[in-house]
């Protein structure tokens, strides 16, 4: 089974930018997108003669957030949230349960530059990580999307010099490595150990062009999941958005 996860920063312009082509060469049983901006089914002659239901999650903020889910492979169901408004207003996580495992597609909060949503993000952690848990008592989880963290120095372009920003504070590094203690794998890191890889570039200063980005976007699995991966990894060469899309390839 594969699977694609992408933050596309506004779903109508990654399909004005070549979404319908990705897909159609890359043709993922599922396609976890974050930062849909989306308030209403897409409309996509490419999604439609390829098969793709969808299943769409949008924050209470037009133009805000929101997460969606296009799949080929019929769901047992779909859900959106986690139980707390705060976080579930702004259409962050979708869960879809198959037939031997849970696909939670989330995108987490940003700390923001002057960390003002620091402890907001905190929170949502804190919360999904219980979430996260409880589900994983059922059946295994893959969890992809968003993190909005960098967990180790390799992770990040510029890790002196980002310390304790956005994403890379101790505090949001701490909740990952946490995360990766209480039966989860970041299945990147486990199958490419020293690999130096990124999943965004900031817009300004060529970034992307000179490959100063952060790896922030993950497939985190259930550790009893990680043997029938096959393989994860990052399409960096595949433009549409800041982020580039992140693929797991699973028995």
């Amino acid at each position: 089974m594969k699977l694609v996860s992408w933050n596309v920063n506004g779903i109508r312009s990654a399909v004005s930018k070549g979404l319908g082509a990705f897909l159609e060469k890359e043709l993922p049983d599922v396609l976890a997108v974050q930062e849909t901006k989306l308030h209403e089914a897409l409309k996509s002659e490419h999604l439609a003669r390829l098969g793709y239901a969808q299943y769409i999650n949008p924050a209470e903020k037009k133009g805000y957030s929101g997460t969606s889910i296009f799949t080929r492979a019929e769901p047992i169901s779909v859900s959106n949230g986690i139980g707390d408004r705060r976080f579930d207003s702004e259409g962050r996580v979708q869960i879809a349960e198959f037939r031997k495992f849970f696909l939670l597609n989330c995108y987490f909060p940003n700390a923001q530059r002057d960390l003002a949503r620091l402890d907001y993000k905190l929170e949502f952690d804190s919360m999904f990580l219980d979430f996260a848990k409880g589900l994983d008592r059922k059946k295994p989880l893959v969890i992809c999307g968003d993190f909005n963290v960098a967990h180790q120095e390799i992770d990040i372009a510029r890790p002196r010099e980002n310390r304790g920003n956005a994403g890379f504070t101790d505090e949001e590094r701490a909740w990952m490595s946490k995360l990766l203690s209480e039966g989860f794998a970041d299945s990147f890191r486990k199958l490419h150990h020293d690999t130096v890889k990124y999943s965004w570039w900031s817009y300004i200063a060529n970034a992307r062009r000179r490959n100063i980005g952060w790896r922030i976007d993950y497939f985190v699995v259930s550790d009893r999941l990680m043997p029938k991966v096959l393989g994860s990894d990052i399409l960096t060469e595949v433009r549409g958005s800041d982020h580039a899309p992140i693929v797991l390839t699973i028995n």
